[in-house]
């Protein structure tokens, strides 16, 4: 009898915990970037600048999650320019990211903090008045950033990061100083959260 109620106990203690299955998180976020730098003749990135896109994240109970980021920040490259030489500018980017988050087991559903970082693509596009050197480019990037996910009820939450991303490859341009990434910048957002 204690043979079998310890193989029972054994074969309990060894048997694999269920876990609930990873959820899907699907973000709208509106933000700014600032801190930007970039190596394109002529042109400042400078001064915050308004940005907006998506985030599709599939997150599960424990630590790791992946995610598809999407931004957009319109105005880029149009800073404190009185000439008005940039008619029109913009840096769209594209990553998938790992995601490191704190496990539900510690957070339940309050706030839950995590890391993220990954790879992607960084679209530089750029026209100015005089119609020299003209910003396209196609740069591969790196993002790097923390932040937290916060449910306000079974279905909605909130969150909130802040991302460094960085070009680290791609065409070089004329003039281009060295040691100086093509495009960098520092991104915060905030958005709904709708959970699946």
């Amino acid at each position: 009898m204690r043979r079998r109620l310890s193989a029972a106990l054994l074969v309990l203690l060894c048997a694999p915990i269920p876990q609930a299955s990873a959820d899907w998180f699907i973000t709208p976020f509106l933000g700014t970037s600032f801190g930007a730098d970039t190596t394109a003749l002529i042109f400042e990135a400078s001064g915050q600048k308004l940005t907006l896109g998506a985030s599709v994240a599939l997150i599960g109970p424990g630590l790791l999650g992946v995610e598809l980021d999407v931004g957009h920040t319109p105005g880029f490259f149009q800073g404190d320019d009185p000439e008005g030489l940039v008619l029109t500018s913009r840096v769209t980017t594209v990553g998938g990211n790992v995601i490191i988050a704190a496990p539900l087991a510690l957070t339940r559903e309050s706030l839950r903090p995590y890391v993220v970082g990954g790879v992607g693509l960084i679209q530089a596009r750029s026209q100015n008045a005089a119609g020299l050197f003209p910003v396209d480019q196609d740069l591969a990037g790196l993002t790097l950033g923390a932040g937290a996910l916060g449910m306000v009820s079974e279905r909605t939450g909130l969150r909130f990061d802040i991302r460094h991303i960085k070009a680290v490859a791609g065409a070089k341009g004329p003039f281009e100083r060295p040691g100086a990434s093509r495009v960098r910048f520092w991104r915060a957002t905030a958005g709904v959260t709708i959970r699946y």
